[in-house]
């Protein structure tokens, strides 16, 4: 059939003639004197002509008109295009496909609307965009991979579709969710060695405890059970059951979609023993330093975590020679009778590596050179896993991030080079507090603080305190460069003017203390972990005092005067090997630190302070925490020791349970008949803390509970373990938005009459 004046193409045509030869349906080809478009209504003539084969001034044929309608019909704006010829004029008729001019929700309540909205336009739901019957298909079913993946198995979502004017249509989504799905029973058949409880406890999934609202372990999720299935496998294979399978796992619901049944098949198989453990492949000349890293030893049970445990010593070991593609593979010879198993691990270093590049990704607000002046892993050097290890911790250590991650990338056509890429996740590190209240007193106070730890990403951190009180008054500046200089000497310089009454002190205001002053500290680094410290200081204190003034401060201020200039040096030494300043889970830190008040002021002292803190991390996130602090203070002119220059002891920090500073000497206020503390010239402090993630959270470090047990005091002078306060308890510690916090219930175990009780107390910032 031949068309001689008039070409008529429509999809189906289209088809036609891309599947029957030139003979069958063919048109006598013609130049095209002109193009016109009909049928628009939004969409625009230029757009149309962009997608048409064929021009002005060309031959059209068959297959150009083919092509003209398949490429105009899959741009999905037309439900039907027709392709017709006048005269050597090429005339395109569409018909557009509606607009989307609304799209809405009725019965949502598990799900914010706006947030369902967002996730249709990814499914090409939203509005202005063109309708069409199978995107809607699409969308429904992603709103049900939404609520399935909330356990709401039941929930069913009709979509009514509405034409409204100017050719676009109203889009309607009713939701019925339903009642959420939750597991009823996770059956573990085939378990003799161990009981299911205990398989049980090595899950994500569970069937549901006190704290699932949080945790969601009792919705069903196939990647949670994949990830259980692999937990449990590992738990076998850690206790030398090498024949462990897992048959098979059946999931079943029940006929009204709300609970769900787990059952999970497994053989056990026996429990192997260690025969043997050698070594073998290219072994560099170090067997003997290898050797030393195996776990695994002849006549101990089986365990694949000590297995991946020695290969992976192995593998960071070579790396520190620059293998950093060194790879073990281990094999095993069963002997079923005696139930043996004979190990071989055959080493494969690999080709020596240089690292090409080290790449730093994720710092939006943090600049590259802070967190590579802390990288010890130089380009174009040996690769060193020992070094990239040291690099991570020491980025870690700066408690500017909450997660830092290395990863090694090959460099495509070599064989000898690889890039470095280290991954950070900044955490907000800076904190602003406003406040306002009026009292008797002070009339209108204000109050304002702020503190930034990486200040605009520079790695400085710089602070600013500010209150109006009359009785509390204080303005303080302070500023520490970790790099003051390019070698890594650290600089701390503060600035303060505080106007205070002495703790728990309610008398009149003729009563304060006045303290302006500056001091000024440098740290120099003598190795990766340890810096030492020098520093001066100059302050001027002013002490006011009445008849209603507590007996100790009077006695100050007869021997020292009102009015004593203090200019303290000092010089502290600080080792920090701790994996994260934010989240320790191994490592040490400690610190000494000795103040002198100089000859050229008028209180002659001196202060000796240690700390020692140790973590030690234990499986599956949980760690265990100790703190000791001891300070000792005394005089070197004959005089009492300066009750300013007083330590301080209770509340979080310190002895959780008591109120802060409260534990220790009083004396008596005249005013209030009560006794007020005044600290001690000396100080001792333990804490332990075993901290572990919220049951069925995993490893979560953001969210973790602890258990705490405290003890310590103050001193006139010598220090006695028989009067130190003790307490115990638990509590909640949270990265949040504002920072490190962390919520304590204290109960003290070892109490007086006049001693300051407060349960519950909170903290931002450090590990005690």
């Amino acid at each position: 059939m031949k068309l001689s004046k008039k070409l008529l193409l429509t999809p189906l045509a289209a088809i036609a003639v891309s599947l029957l030869s030139g003979q069958v349906l063919a048109a006598d080809p013609f130049i095209v004197k002109d193009i016109r478009v009909e049928g628009l209504q939004r969409v625009e003539p230029g757009t149309v002509f962009s997608y048409l084969p064929v021009r002005v001034g060309e031959t059209f044929t068959d297959d150009k008109g083919a092509d003209a309608i398949r490429a105009l019909y899959n741009t999905g704006f037309f439900k039907d295009v027709k392709v017709e010829s006048e005269n050597q004029v090429l005339v395109i008729t569409v018909e557009e496909r509606p607009a989307i001019s609304l799209v809405d929700f009725t019965g949502l309540k598990e799900f914010d609307k706006e947030g369902m909205k967002k996730s249709l336009k990814a499914a090409g739901i939203t509005d202005g965009r063109y309708y069409d019957k199978s995107i809607i298909d699409k969308a429904e079913q992603e709103l049900k991979k939404q609520y399935i993946s909330r356990g709401f198995y039941g929930a069913d979502i009709k979509t009514t579709v509405t034409p409204v004017d100017r050719n676009r249509v109203a889009i309607l989504f009713n939701v019925e969710e339903g009642t959420v799905s939750k597991i009823k029973l996770i059956n573990i058949n085939g378990a003799k060695a161990f009981k299911e409880s205990v398989l049980r406890e090595e899950m994500q999934l569970s069937s549901g405890n006190w704290l699932s609202w949080y945790t969601k372990n009792n919705l069903y999720s196939k990647q949670k059970l994949v990830a259980d299935l692999e937990s449990i496998r590992s738990f076998y294979l850690s206790r030398g059951y090498l024949e462990f399978v897992i048959e098979s796992t059946q999931v079943s619901i029940s006929s009204d979609k709300t609970e769900m049944y787990l059952s999970i098949n497994i053989k056990e198989g026996v429990q192997y023993k260690v025969s043997s453990v050698k070594l073998a492949g290219e072994l560099l000349g170090k067997e003997a330093e290898l050797s030393k890293l195996l776990q695994l030893k002849p006549g101990e049970i089986f365990s694949s975590s000590k297995l991946t445990a020695s290969t992976t010593a192995i593998a960071d070991k070579l790396g520190a020679y620059g293998y950093a593609f060194a790879s073990t593979t281990p094999t095993n010879a069963l002997n079923r009778e005696k139930q043996l198993v004979d190990l071989t691990l055959t080493i494969d270093p690999g080709k020596r590596t240089y690292v090409r590049k080290v790449n730093v990704v994720g710092n939006v607000k943090t600049r590259d050179e802070v967190i590579r002046r802390e990288i010890r892993q130089l380009e174009s050097s040996w690769y060193d896993s020992e070094k990239l290890k040291l690099s991570k911790d020491r980025v870690n250590r700066t408690g500017y991030f909450t997660e830092v991650d290395i990863s090694n990338e090959e460099v495509p056509n070599t064989t000898d080079q690889i890039d470095v890429n280290m991954k950070v996740v900044e955490k907000p590190t800076g904190s602003l507090s406003l406040g306002a209240g009026f009292s008797s007193t002070d009339k209108l106070i204000l109050s304002a603080g702020i503190s930034q730890e990486n200040a605009f990403g520079t790695g400085t951190n710089i602070g600013l305190n500010i209150n109006t009180g009359k009785t509390n008054r204080t303005i303080a500046i302070s500023n520490y460069d970790p790099y003051f200089t390019e070698d890594g000497i650290s600089r701390f310089t503060e600035l303060y003017t505080r106007n205070t009454m002495p703790l728990y002190y309610t008398g009149d205001t003729e009563y304060k203390i006045q303290t302006t002053g500056g001091s000024f500290k440098l740290g120099v680094p003598y190795s990766e972990i340890d810096r030492v410290f020098f520093g001066l200081g100059i302050e001027q204190l002013k002490m006011s005092t009445s008849v209603n003034t507590p007996q100790a401060y009077i006695n100050y201020k007869n021997e020292y005067s009102g009015n004593t200039l203090n200019i303290p040096a000092t010089v502290g030494w600080s080792r920090d090997s701790r994996d994260s300043a934010l989240i320790p889970s191994r490592g040490v830190y400690q610190q000494v630190s000795f103040e002198l008040g100089t000859a050229l002021g008028e209180l002659q002292y001196y202060r000796g302070y240690y700390q020692h803190q140790y973590f030690y991390p234990l499986l599956k996130g949980n760690v265990i925490s100790l703190n000791g602090e001891i300070g000792y203070g005394d005089t070197y002119n004959g005089k009492a020791f300066p009750i300013t220059k007083n330590y301080y002891v209770g509340g979080i920090g310190s002895v959780r349970g008591f109120e802060p500073g409260s534990i220790g000497p009083q004396t008596l206020n005249t005013t209030t008949g009560l006794y007020s503390p005044t600290g001690g010239s000396s100080k001792l402090i333990a804490n332990a803390e075993y901290t572990f993630p919220i049951p069925g959270s995993g490893v979560d470090k953001t969210l973790r509970l602890f258990g705490f047990f405290d003890a310590g005091n103050v001193f006139d002078s010598t220090i006695s373990l028989s009067e130190l306060r003790k307490s115990y308890g638990f509590g909640l510690s949270w990265i949040s938005p504002l920072g490190p916090l962390k919520f304590s219930y204290g109960i003290p175990m070892s109490t007086k009459s006049d001693d300051r009780l407060q349960r519950f107390q909170f903290q931002i910032g450090t590990a005690f």
